[in-house]
């Protein structure tokens, strides 16, 4: 048995996933007419109180979309160093957009309002204009780390006070609320857009959600028509979507115990030297005494697959195919790694 700890996006569709997809209502999405895609798109609009969605192939485009709507040319976002729309959507803020980035640092991948406030560029010719302000929940390269509604009203303030857009990447956003407890609409309140992910903890084999508000959405079609997103019958993938926020939600605390299982066992093993603290599905180590590519190798081994994330750390993903029996084969296998 081979435990893919990789990324919560290796996930199978689920038997009653495939059946609800197989029996979908659908028609043409570029022409508004799937009742699957439209449903979707307003069930998880309702649920965060937010105007309007938009059903896409994937978070890239979701968030590249609504970079497009906050920005122009010889504008700037800002964001924090580690953040997936500068890291990994392929350049995307220059070649969709042509916008600058203010790059901030902070602990587990949080940028704090004061650093906002300090990255935000005085009405210069010098300097590009400051329009967006975009955070990621859960913070993949912070390790799942989670910001709370306490700490976004403070940066939802200044936004205000700046006549700045606040965007949320919030690609694993239901696995940040599995932990606080906070609701949806309460998120919602505080964002211009919003970009929620099916393919990843919730287990759908494709497709993302861009919610903000009807106008918006509108612009955003064009977008994503010239993006090539426009999909026809999407309905058997957006019933993947409805059946995940229906059925697949709940769970995944399961997944957070596993990875705070798997971060205690790496925490005592001596060719690791720390763990980051694990708050929701996504476990990093740095390591000690070994390269990154060595680990993974010594890990493939032994059937475990995780993946380098950094000059010296790997990361592992738990998600709903990883279960208690994954568990504790992963705890005898990783005894005899030296």
């Amino acid at each position: 048995m081979i435990l893919d700890l990789r990324s919560d996006t290796l996930t199978q569709p689920t038997q009653e996933m495939l059946e609800a997809m197989f029996t979908a209502k659908v028609g043409d999405d570029v022409f508004g007419e799937d009742p699957t895609v439209n449903a979707l798109e307003q069930k998880l609009a309702d649920l965060f109180g937010m105007e309007a969605g938009l059903f896409c192939p994937s978070g890239t485009m979701t968030n590249q979309i609504a970079i497009r709507l906050h920005t122009r040319i010889q504008s700037e976002i800002i964001c924090h160093k580690y953040s997936h729309i500068y890291l990994y959507e392929g350049g995307g803020i220059m070649s969709n957009s042509h916008a600058s980035v203010k790059l901030l640092d902070g602990e587990y991948g949080k940028i704090s309002p004061g650093d906002i406030v300090d990255a935000i560029n005085a009405d210069d010719v010098h300097a590009p204009e400051t329009t967006l302000v975009s955070l990621e929940n859960t913070m993949n390269k912070g390790g799942g780390s989670i910001y709370t509604l306490e700490e976004i009203k403070p940066i939802k303030a200044i936004c205000d006070q700046n006549g700045l857009k606040l965007h949320l990447d919030g690609a694993r956003i239901f696995n940040a609320l599995a932990v606080t407890g906070e609701s949806p609409k309460e998120w919602g309140a505080l964002f211009d857009t919003i970009s929620i992910c099916l393919s990843k903890g919730l287990g759908c084999p494709v497709g993302s959600v861009l919610l903000g508000t009807k106008e918006d959405i509108k612009r955003a079609k064009k977008v994503r028509k010239s993006f090539g997103g426009g999909m026809r019958q999407a309905g058997f993938l957006a019933a993947a979507g409805i059946y995940a926020l229906d059925h697949q939600v709940e769970r995944l605390k399961e997944d957070h115990a596993r990875a705070k299982k798997i971060g205690e066992m790496l925490t005592d093993h001596p060719l690791v030297a720390e763990v980051f603290p694990v708050v929701t599905n996504i476990v990093i180590a740095r390591l000690k005494g070994i390269s990154p590519a060595d680990m993974l190798q010594k890990l493939d081994a032994s059937g475990i697959k995780a993946v380098r994330f950094g000059k010296d750390q790997i990361r592992f993903v738990t998600h709903l195919d990883f279960e208690e029996n994954g568990l504790t084969e992963f705890e005898k296998r990783l005894k005899v790694i030296k």
